[in-house]
């Protein structure tokens, strides 16, 4: 597959993190030119607060059909993780396992459904946003807009180690919960302050309690400020809250319970207290095709020799989630195996493209494909 590897590094080598709107208008522009295969129309969409965001489909594509997902955003700063290069085992780089390799995975099968004439005729779209990274703020609105209707969707986010395919994620929130209370000098005038950070502080034991182990439900405060001398009462205080829910109903519980909270230390400490955002990706969740979606590829990606057991519940989320709440069956974890991504010795195994494009095409082409 010298072509893919020759993309790749190219994609690779375009630095693109989320906030460089920039860069990543450069990595759709290169997406554009490696996608323009018989085949395919591309679509380009302005970002809003983002980079651009591109799609792709087939003239049969229509509703009913397999949106095939990726994002070509990072979370590298410029000049903080550059370049590509592979020894005999393994590719290293900024995306190349999260997710440039996947994209790679959809170019190269794709490519080969060109060459033979078979992809014009397959109900397709493929679509690649531009700040998955952050949670897709603006690119939910594009997967949003070509997934009502779809059949399915196939996500290739880094593969698992042993190939198992992910059905199930947590949705993810985050809050901003600010205290405000009434500033006084701490040694001439205590009494007539109210400590924000103390009523925060009350907030937070009680936040934390919210976390339900037995049904998934997470909470952490990972940030906390306020305050602006030891010998002042402070009249403010924020804490971060990080948010994981395994389905919907259970974010409505936990915003409601957070609520009646910040009311009932407000009323016991004199503070004030403003909540602001909430849950950013409802949970990928098991809908009635995912079982049937699952086993197909999984019968794929065995007959290439790739594992195909369901993966554990996820922890974090990605685009799959956003396309599961509107109903679109989805499976995730589609691309190359890999490690370490996030961080600078982000790896894919070099031995696990083929077999994953092998997988994809068979899945598009073969008798078990229903559009």
């Amino acid at each position: 597959m010298p072509e893919c590897w020759l993309l790749l590094e190219r994609w690779v080598g375009i630095e693109s993190f989320t906030q460089d709107h920039a860069g990543c208008n450069r990595m759709a522009d290169a997406l554009v030119e490696g996608f323009a295969l018989p085949g395919l129309t591309a679509r380009r969409i302005p970002g809003d607060g983002a980079g651009d965001h591109v799609v792709f489909t087939t003239p049969a594509w229509r509703p009913g059909g397999t949106i095939l997902v990726g994002h070509h955003d990072t979370v590298f700063p410029a000049g903080t993780f550059v370049g590509f290069r592979r020894d005999e085992s393994k590719c290293y780089g900024p995306g190349v396992l999260d997710m440039k390799g996947g994209l790679a995975v959809i170019r190269t099968a794709l490519a080969a459904l060109a060459d033979t004439g078979q992809l014009a005729a397959l109900p397709l779209a493929v679509v690649s946003v531009s700040d998955e990274e952050i949670g897709s703020v603006d690119g939910k609105r594009v997967l949003e807009e070509l997934g009502r209707g779809a059949g399915s969707a196939l996500v290739f986010e880094a593969g698992r180690t042993t190939d198992a395919i992910v059905t199930r994620r947590k949705g993810t929130g985050k809050l901003v919960v600010t205290a405000k209370g009434k500033a006084a000098h701490a040694g001439n005038d205590l009494s007539a302050g109210i400590n924000a950070i103390w009523a925060l502080a009350r907030f937070i034991d009680g936040v934390q309690s919210l976390r339900d182990v037995g049904d998934g439900t997470t909470v952490n405060v990972g940030l906390v400020k306020g305050g602006t001398s030891a010998n002042t009462v402070p009249a403010e205080a924020t804490c971060e809250i990080d948010v994981r829910i395994v389905r919907g109903a259970d974010g409505e519980k936990l915003l409601a319970a957070v609520d009646r909270l910040a009311r009932e230390v407000a009323s016991a400490s004199g503070a004030t207290f403003s909540i602001s955002g909430g849950i950013r990706r409802q949970p990928l969740e098991q809908l009635p095709g995912t079982a049937d979606l699952l086993a197909r590829y999984a019968a794929c990606a065995k007959a290439q020799g790739l594992g195909g057991d369901e993966a554990p519940l996820m922890g974090g989320g990605s685009d799959a989630n956003t396309l599961s709440a509107i109903g679109v069956p989805a499976i995730d974890g589609l691309g190359p195996r890999g490690r370490f991504f996030h961080t600078h010795e982000e790896y894919a195994e070099i031995a696990t493209f083929e077999p994953r494009v092998n997988a994809l095409a068979s899945f598009l082409v073969g008798r078990d494909h229903r559009a």
